[in-house]
C-alpha cells in the first residue's frame, strides 16, 4: 500500500514539473525520462534474460529516424509518428532477435554492438533519405508539454511492465535463462521463444523514446540517434541499480542523471572521469547493484531461488506404462 502512495505521489509530481520549473529543468527531466526509458528496456533483456546488448540504441535511432520521416514527408503529426517509430522497432527486433539470439555472451553483445555501427552508417551514406551526418529538422514545436508527457507515459508503462514482468511466470523464466539456460531448457523452459519476444518487447518503448525524443530536439543525426555514449550510460544506469530488478533502473537513471549534473557543473573539465570513478567504485563495491544493496538489508523482500521455483512448477515427467 506505501509502495503504490509513492508511486502515485511520484507520478503526480513528474506531471507537474512543466507547470514549476523553468527550461533548463524541464529539459533536464526530459533526459531523464529518456534514459528511464532506454534503462528499464535494456534491463528487459539483458537484465532480465541476462543477453547483455552493446546496441541498444539502434531502436532508439530506428524509432528517431521513422517519425522523422514519416512526419517530414507524409505530414504524419508527431503523435501518429512516434507510434509508427515504436511499431517499426517492434518489427524490426522480431527477425533480428531470431538472428542475434543464436549467439551467447560477449558474442551477442559484440554482434549488437556491430548492428548498431550498421544502422549508423547507412544513416551517414543513405543521404537522399536522412541528409547523412547534416541530420533532418523538424518545425519547432510551439508546446513542448504534451511530448513531456509523453515521455513521462512510456516511462511509467516501462516501470508498469517491469513491475508485472518481475511477478509472472515469464519474467520468471526469463530469469531462469539468465541464471542457466540449458538448465532451464531441460525443465521445459521454451528458452528461444521466450527470448525473441523479450528482445522484442524491448524495442519498442527505445522506437517510441526515439521519435519523442526527435520531436523535442526538432533535429536528428546519426551520432545522436545511434549514440554509443548513450547506450555505454544507460548501461551503467542500470548496473549501479541493479541488473533484474523493478526499481534498480528508475534508482540508477535518478542518481547518475543528477550526479552527471552536478559534477558537470563543478568540474566541467573531468566531469566524466569522475562519474567513470563513482560507477566504477559503486560496481566494485556492490556488483549486483545498489538494490542488492536494500534487499540484503532487508528493506525490501528478497525473491527465491529461480531455477528452484520453475522446478517447483514443473509437473514430474510421465512414468512409463508398463505392456
Amino acid at each position: 500500500m506505501i509502495v503504490r502512495v509513492v508511486a502515485v505521489l511520484a507520478i503526480v509530481a513528474a506531471a507537474l514539473i512543466p507547470f514549476v520549473t523553468a527550461s533548463y529543468g524541464l529539459s533536464f527531466t526530459v533526459q531523464l525520462l529518456t534514459f528511464v526509458i532506454l534503462a528499464y528496456s535494456w534491463n528487459v533483456i539483458s537484465g532480465y534474460t541476462g543477453y547483455t546488448s552493446f546496441g541498444h540504441t539502434s531502436f532508439f535511432g530506428i524509432g528517431a529516424y521513422t517519425s522523422t520521416l514519416l512526419t517530414l514527408k507524409a505530414g504524419l503529426p508527431w503523435p501518429a509518428a512516434a507510434l509508427a517509430g515504436g511499431a517499426v522497432a517492434l518489427l524490426l527486433a522480431l527477425p533480428l532477435g531470431v538472428a542475434m539470439l543464436r549467439l551467447r555472451g560477449s558474442f551477442f553483445a559484440i554482434g549488437m554492438f556491430g548492428l548498431a555501427r550498421v544502422f549508423e552508417a547507412v544513416a551517414f551514406g543513405w543521404s537522399d533519405l536522412t541528409q547523412g551526418g547534416t541530420g533532418l529538422y523538424l518545425p519547432p514545436a510551439y508546446d513542448l508539454r504534451p511530448v513531456y508527457y509523453a515521455l513521462l507515459l512510456v516511462a511509467v508503462a516501462m516501470v508498469a511492465l517491469t513491475y508485472r514482468l518481475d511477478n509472472s511466470r515469464f519474467g520468471l523464466q526469463l530469469l531462469a535463462i539468465r541464471e542457466d539456460e540449458d538448465a532451464a531448457e531441460a525443465l521445459g523452459v521454451k528458452t528461444t521463444r521466450l527470448k525473441v519476444t523479450a528482445f522484442a518487447l524491448s524495442a519498442i518503448a527505445p522506437g517510441a523514446c526515439g521519435a519523442l525524443y526527435a520531436v523535442y530536439l526538432s533535429f536528428i543525426d546519426p551520432p545522436t540517434a545511434f549514440s554509443p555514449a548513450t547506450e555505454l550510460t544507460t548501461i551503467a544506469m542500470v548496473l549501479f541499480g541493479g541488473m533484474g530488478t523493478v526499481l534498480g533502473p528508475l534508482l540508477g537513471a535518478v542518481v547518475l542523471s543528477v550526479l552527471y549534473e552536478v559534477l558537470w557543473a563543478q568540474f566541467p573539465q573531468i566531469y566524466l572521469g569522475a562519474v567513470g570513478v563513482v560507477i566504477a567504485a559503486v560496481i566494485l563495491i556492490m556488483p549486483r547493484g545498489v538494490m542488492a544493496l536494500v534487499t540484503r538489508r532487508g528493506w525490501l523482500p528478497a525473491g527465491r531461488p529461480t531455477l528452484r521455483r520453475i522446478a517447483a512448477r514443473t509437473p514430474p515427467p510421465a512414468e512409463p506404462v508398463e505392456a
